[in-house]
């Protein structure tokens, strides 16, 4: 039996699309958030995310490498249609690298300066990638209503990163500035349910497609569970972050991290459900955009030799940096 190349591609970038979102998204999350602490945490929350910041964007490029050599069709649509906010989300990208390294060889108000930018990547970069993901669904269509459509993806977006960056604070910091993080935690969780609720909403009528998917009844009632298991999945973070604040025996301080992690994979099921089999919407299905299957072939070789090193490399340095963070791990 032959293989589905094209299939196989398109639940490797979803895949590692997703890996990057829920990864880079705790610490673009807590790059957002530090305006928020003072000095000393500004430090630790630094801390509870140098490790692995880096390593976590390895997934991006994987996600766009498979686009490009997998779907070279649609990585020129895609990337056409959203120069601008890749562009922007590169700058935020370098500017927080840039300034995650010199924050910590600048004093006075130089690091404060440093820290402020790196906020500010963390920001340009979150949105940007909102943006281009409001734009994607809505297959690139121009005009003011999709425009704000996509503003508003890009607004949720930001409130689920901080969501996921305040849960990681909650897991791996301790004291004042868990009891902080806990705090934001419910702000992003109010934020998300905002967000997904107006995102929910609105994708039906931006795309006929996404409609007639989701509202063919009664043929796509078991769809009904996932919102079902996204409403259980934020009572559970609520829940979880309200025992913590206020101070329960034996509450598990890594559940409202595994319960946000648990909204946004939700979520992108029903993302996925809702675009496939297109890779560009309405235009362009993953057969029509793959490569020749020769080339698939060999791209899929080198993928499998690859992909256990980048797990293995992602657990190891999340064994070996597991447990609370402490001041100074990244000075």
């Amino acid at each position: 039996m032959s293989l589905d190349l094209p299939l196989i591609f398109a639940v490797l970038m979803g895949v590692s699309v997703l890996a990057y979102v829920i990864l880079d998204g705790y610490d673009l999350g807590v790059g957002m958030l530090m305006p928020a602490a003072d000095a000393p945490e500004q430090d630790l929350m630094v801390s509870s995310i140098g490790p692995f910041w880096d390593a976590n964007e390895t997934w991006l490029v994987l996600g766009v490498g498979i686009l490009l050599v997998a779907f070279p069709v649609a990585h020129g649509v895609v990337l056409g249609a959203l120069y601008l906010p890749v562009a922007a989300m590169l700058i935020g990208l370098m500017l927080r690298g840039v300034a995650f390294e010199f924050r910590v060889k600048a004093e006075g108000w130089h690091r404060e300066l440093w820290n402020w930018l790196f906020y500010l990547g963390s920001f340009l970069a979150s949105f940007s990638q909102g943006l281009m993901l409001g734009r994607y669904i809505t297959g690139f269509e121009s005009g003011f209503g999709y425009l704000l459509f996509a503003l508003v993806v890009g607004a949720s977006l930001c409130g689920g990163y901080v969501l996921l960056g305040a849960t990681w604070l909650v897991y791996k910091t301790e004291d004042e500035l868990q009891r902080k993080a806990l705090g934001w935690a419910r702000w992003g969780l109010l934020w998300v349910a905002l967000g997904v609720a107006a995102v929910s909403v609105a994708t039906p009528f931006v795309s006929q497609i996404v409609m007639m998917k989701w509202f063919d009844f009664p043929r796509t009632l078991g769809l009904m569970l996932l919102p079902l298991m996204t409403l259980a999945a934020w009572i559970w973070v609520w829940r979880s972050t309200g025992r913590l604040s206020r101070g329960v025996a034996g509450a598990a301080q890594w559940a409202p991290f595994a319960g946000a992690v648990s909204i946004f994979a939700l979520a992108f099921v029903g993302l996925a459900y809702s675009l496939f089999p297109y890779v560009v919407m309405d235009r362009l299905t993953f057969w029509d955009a793959a490569a020749h299957p020769s080339s698939l072939r060999v791209v899929l070789a080198g993928a499998l030799i690859v992909l256990p090193f980048i797990i293995g490399y992602t657990a190891f340095s999340y064994y070996v940096f597991r447990g609370k963070a402490r001041p100074g791990l990244y000075d």
